[in-house]
């Protein structure tokens, strides 16, 4: 394997093999987002209106097996968490707290986050095509655009001078004097043991499996990206799957891709896009949709701004916060991860309950 690895990363470079690493994953999370029906707003829907927990718990389960096998690749010296994003960077609660409410709204009014639009559009809904294009640019606008600076003022990116990572097991490590692996996987297979309680879960294999499947590919991407920023000569960031910058990131990249590079992020989208496809496919579920209300549309577009807006403030989306961050238990994950909730929370009363007192 490991001179697979070496031959691929001499012959396609440093930055073409990360990417090929999240076209990879991405696959996989279409894959479980078109036949395993895994979608945080679904689940959440679920939980307040549907009457049923399971699509939660398999969100849970995967945050604990992602965990799990995060923490395994720290334990063995394949992984250097302190090196990602989320732990590079000062953590903000106001930032988290307003990022994920916003977030979490949004996603309410458009119908889907980033990821779950990108799926969709591999099954031919071509009103996700116009939220992806939208909230990549929102995303952009704030991270790098017009008011990039605005953000930066109210919320400026600081980095993290502490020997100790903003990192839940990391803090408890030093607290305790034990290693953090074995703290980070002791609380993933907590909630692996948590979300399993419900025997609707276990009986349910196709449920189990697609959840473990988003875990794999989570971590494949914390582990091909540590390689290859071992292993390369290009000095890359060690990344895992996200859906909110970089989706502005392959916009830029499909407009003007001959003077910019391959990366993760664009393999990770293109990889949904074609996983979701060929799940539709394989489903019998593709079939090409439009919007025929333009008070839907504006409503969706409304909300993939705030959307791409919110993700940038909480620095990742239900992926890049909800499993990805959470997967090495940045103290930032669970806050935005409950902020998305409660936003999504109140764009779905608004939507479906509106906002009249109860008789």
């Amino acid at each position: 394997m490991l001179a697979l690895l070496e031959t691929l990363l001499d012959s396609l470079g440093d930055s073409n093999l990360v990417a090929l690493f999240g076209l990879l994953g991405g696959i996989i999370l279409g894959l479980a987002a078109r036949v395993g029906r895994f979608c945080t707003l679904g689940a959440i829907e679920d939980l307040l209106y549907g009457g049923s927990d399971l699509r939660m718990r398999m969100w849970i389960l995967a945050i604990g097996a992602s965990i799990v096998g995060s923490f395994a690749l720290i334990g063995g010296g394949a992984l250097e968490a302190e090196t990602s994003f989320y732990f590079s960077i000062r953590w903000m609660p106001v930032a988290s707290i307003l990022g994920g409410l916003m977030f979490g709204y949004g996603m309410a009014l458009s119908g889907n986050c980033g990821y779950g639009a990108i799926a969709r559009l591999g099954g031919g809904d071509l009103r996700s095509f116009v939220i992806v294009l939208v909230m990549g640019v929102s995303a952009y606008v704030v991270l790098a655009g017009p008011l990039a600076p605005f953000r930066n003022w109210i919320f400026p990116q600081i980095d993290v001078t502490s020997p100790v990572p903003p990192g839940i097991a990391h803090y408890i490590g030093n607290w305790t004097g034990m290693s953090v692996a074995p703290i980070g996987i002791t609380i993933g297979v907590l909630m692996m043991i948590g979300a399993l309680w419900s025997s609707e879960l276990r009986q349910d294999k196709g449920a189990l499996f697609w959840s473990l499947m988003v875990a794999v590919a989570v971590i494949s991407g914390w582990a091909g990206s540590q390689w290859v920023a071992t292993n390369g000569f290009d000095g890359l960031q060690v990344v895992s799957h996200s859906f909110s910058a970089p989706v502005g990131e392959t916009i830029l990249f499909a407009m003007n891709g001959s003077v910019r590079p391959l990366s993760f992020a664009v393999g990770s989208v293109a990889g949904v896009w074609l996983g979701a496809f060929a799940g539709s496919m394989f489903k019998g579920h593709f079939r090409w949709e439009a919007c025929e209300d333009p008070r839907e549309l504006r409503r969706q577009i409304v909300g993939a701004i705030i959307m791409g807006a919110g993700a940038i403030l909480a620095i990742g989306c239900t992926v890049g916060q909800g499993i990805t961050a959470f997967s090495l238990l940045a103290i930032s994950a669970p806050v935005t991860f409950l902020s998305i909730f409660a936003g999504a929370a109140l764009g779905l009363r608004q939507l479906i309950e509106g906002f009249q007192p109860a008789e």
